[in-house]
């Protein structure tokens, strides 16, 4: 699986970038049919300052196009909740197979 990350309007350090690829790279075993991980940081200045990172994963699956936007106090959160919900999606879109 392709993982690419784009922080829009900042540079994301080198931990943050292997922190997303670890954790998107375990989604593997939810689908096997993941052909790339697009995800989107960036900074929201008009939530309040306590949610204002916002990660957005998008998969690109066959057949279907997961996608999940979460907002946190950290980036890492925010990662760790839209992973969450793509698992949903993806065990809804493993069922239907």
């Amino acid at each position: 699986m392709e993982i690419r990350i784009q922080s829009v309007k900042f540079d994301a350090d080198k931990k943050l970038v292997a922190f997303i690829e670890e954790k998107v790279s375990k989604l593997d075993r939810f689908a096997d049919d993941i052909l790339a991980a697009d995800v989107t940081l960036k900074l929201d200045k008009d939530s309040s300052e306590h949610a204002n990172k916002v990660a957005v994963l998008k998969l690109d699956v066959a057949g279907d196009t997961p996608v999940a936007e979460r907002r946190s106090k950290s980036f890492e959160e925010a990662v760790d909740l839209a992973i969450d919900a793509v698992k949903v999606q993806l065990s809804k879109h493993k069922n239907k197979a």
